[in-house]
């Protein structure tokens, strides 16, 4: 599993707020999604270059869309 950027516990309860609610599919864990969108956000990658570990790469880019 590729590295999980570094969030305490307290930080991701702070931000919790703006995850997008389930609705009947089961998501991918938030931090995971976190950790793959910090990577392509700050490198300039595409998103089809995200670390494929942490979400599929089309998971990585609603969930940042969304947000």
């Amino acid at each position: 599993m590729a590295q999980l950027f570094g969030l305490s516990a307290e930080q991701v309860d702070r931000i919790r707020p703006f995850f997008s609610k389930e609705h009947g599919v089961k998501r991918v864990e938030d931090r995971k999604v976190l950790s793959g969108i910090i990577p392509v956000i700050q490198k300039g990658l595409r998103w089809v270059d995200a670390p494929a570990a942490d979400a599929p790469h089309k998971t990585l880019y609603n969930c940042c869309r969304c947000w």
